[in-house]
């Protein structure tokens, strides 16, 4: 028989497509005949236009992008995890642990009733629950999105139990009821809780709805006193223990925290890359679990064994040690019929994100992703397989993480890899350290966004924050497991898209000519060069509609005057 712990936990398995290469290249080879005919004509006729000269600008940027691209796509790869090794290997008990961060922002954009169905399907996870930990990080400040995650908290104690006892596959209450209906082949049992949840289900939407709905008599009393007189951008920290697994119970609820990181008027707040930042210290605090997974609050679980995936990536003896972070792309389940709009990424996942599996591994893309705690604390792979070169003293610690003693001891037994930072102390008994480590002022002076965890200086914080760490040699994978592992919700239409993909681009532009660019960090960093000319085309994508407006006004131009900047075809008679 063979050994178990000789298996891999995953494989990566390259995808041949000699076809496709050949039309790439014919495409290349026609490119560069088109720029040559250009050069020539213009020597052999001795004239300079500047039609011309546009139309040859723009082809040698179609032409740089057309190999950029090439390079991307040349050696495509998928990964295949095998779970059951995983749980062959590790008892339930030795799983490692995991912290779930929730990013939401807007209470009108991101209703509550939509972020607690993301937090539902994670408290249900296929998981030890005590192995877990969800914070919900409500940049809003909201006491709407507060009063939802404290109402789903009570029907999450029937939910999870519900889930888990039938294998419920999808675990967002709203996407099950949605999809699933009583069927003759049901148990009389399954038929009564299945109408039981769906009442209480209906019932929590109905009371979230009412109280957003009649906003101005809602009632500040008891834990809802803090948020009176706040506003959005203008209010203190608030972090609020709602479920608490105090009895360490695998079969439990997990952990379930509140966080509204402080915001001043005089304070840069830094994007989602700022909350982000303040979830990493304040679960760091609180659970401080090796590995960390984030998603948006619209992104809610498809897969509940995706947990044991990822780990089958980040777990593996053999190629597992210099993943910095897994990343599971996202898919939507409420698309346009075709997806006009390419929101679902078919294309780009088919060619860029399984070529770039293949080099040094797919980009960070903001949301659904598994992230090793070390690598985001800035450690480079060789520190966590060999031992931190040279010791690191407490003074270097609170220089770099702060001045928050608790958190620089959570850093270290990070760093050490054992574990939580306080032994026996229940998160509810932090949450004095935790507002300290939340309030706006406490990254002044420190590399928090600078050199390590997630990055400052554009809007679009996952790519630079990727880069990072894979400058530092740290590689990536990218996760696709059947099912598909989360499902989001699709922009609602043509001018919400246009926005959010005019957010990406600008912010991947910044990206480009910033200290973290792909060129940067291929020259001086462990960017692999392939791999750097992948990112090329990522961060270029708000440049390239400069030159394909440009190129498509010039043809408007040419038959307007009467004039031609393409080859003419002469017949002979």
């Amino acid at each position: 028989m063979v050994n178990q712990e000789n298996l891999l936990l995953y494989e990566k398995i390259w995808i041949k497509r000699t076809l496709q290469r050949a039309i790439d290249l014919l495409i290349l080879l026609l490119l560069f005949s088109l720029l040559c005919y250009r050069i020539f004509f213009i020597i052999s006729n001795k004239t300079f236009t500047i039609p011309w000269f546009l139309a040859f600008s723009c082809e040698s940027w179609f032409t740089y992008t057309w190999i950029i691209l090439l390079n991307t796509k040349w050696s495509p790869a998928v990964t295949k995890t095998y779970p059951n090794r995983l749980l062959q290997r590790l008892p339930e008990n030795e799983l490692p642990c995991v912290d779930l961060f929730v990013t939401t922002a807007d209470p009108v954009l991101e209703p509550p009733i939509i972020t607690l169905n993301t937090v539902l399907s994670l408290l249900a996870l296929d998981y030890p629950a005590n192995k877990l930990a969800c914070y919900v990080s409500d940049d809003g400040c909201s006491v709407f999105t507060f009063y939802g995650l404290l109402e789903a908290s009570k029907f999450a104690k029937f939910w999870v139990p519900f889930c888990k006892k039938y294998n419920i596959q999808v675990r967002a209450p709203f996407r099950y009821f949605s999809q699933v209906t009583n069927s003759d082949d049901d148990s009389a049992e399954f038929k009564q809780e299945w109408l039981k949840m769906k009442d209480m289900y209906d019932n929590l939407s109905h009371k979230i709805e009412d109280v957003t709905r009649n906003s101005t008599s809602f009632q500040f009393e008891g834990e809802y006193a803090v948020f009176l007189n706040t506003e959005k951008r203008n209010h203190p920290s608030i972090v609020k223990v709602i479920l608490e697994n105090y009895d360490s119970l695998s079969d439990g609820l997990p952990h379930l925290i509140y966080i509204s990181r402080e915001k001043r008027p005089k304070y840069e707040h830094n994007y989602k890359a700022g909350a982000m930042n303040v979830l990493t210290r304040v679960s760091g605090l609180m659970t401080n679990a090796p590995f960390m997974l984030n998603v948006d609050c619209d992104m809610v679980v498809n897969n509940p064994k995706i947990i044991q995936h990822a780990m089958c990536i980040l777990m593996d003896s053999k190629n597992g040690k210099d993943v910095a972070f897994v990343q599971c792309f996202q898919q939507f389940y409420d698309g346009i019929k075709d997806d006009p709009f390419g929101n679902q990424w078919v294309a780009s996942f088919e060619y860029i994100i399984k070529g770039m599996g293949g080099l040094q591994g797919p980009f960070y893309g903001g949301t659904n992703t598994f992230h090793r705690r070390n690598a985001i604390y800035g450690l480079y792979p060789d520190e966590i397989q060999y031992g931190r070169k040279g010791k690191i003293t407490e003074k270097m610690l609170i220089q770099q993480f702060g001045s928050s003693k608790e958190f620089v001891k959570s850093v270290t037994h990070a760093f050490e890899g054992s574990g939580n930072s306080i032994d026996g102390i229940s998160p509810s008994n932090l949450l004095d350290k935790a507002i300290q480590v939340s309030d706006c002022g406490y990254e002044y002076g420190t590399s928090w966004g600078k050199q390590m965890c997630w990055l400052y200086g554009s809007i679009s914080e996952d790519v630079p924050t990727g880069l990072n760490m894979q400058r530092k040699g740290w590689r990536s994978e990218c996760c696709t497991p059947e099912p598909t592992a989360f499902m989001g919700c699709a922009p609602g239409g043509l001018l919400t898209t246009m926005i959010q993909q005019k957010r990406w681009s600008s912010g991947l532009t910044v990206v480009f000519f910033s200290k973290h660019s792909p060129v940067m960090c291929t020259l001086f960093g462990k960017i692999q060069f392939r791999a750097g000319l992948s990112y090329c085309w990522l961060t270029n994508w708000g440049l390239r509609s400069v030159f394909e407006v440009s190129y498509a006004a010039l043809v408007a131009y040419c038959i307007i005057t009467n004039t031609s900047i393409f080859p003419k075809v002469r017949f002979s008679h």
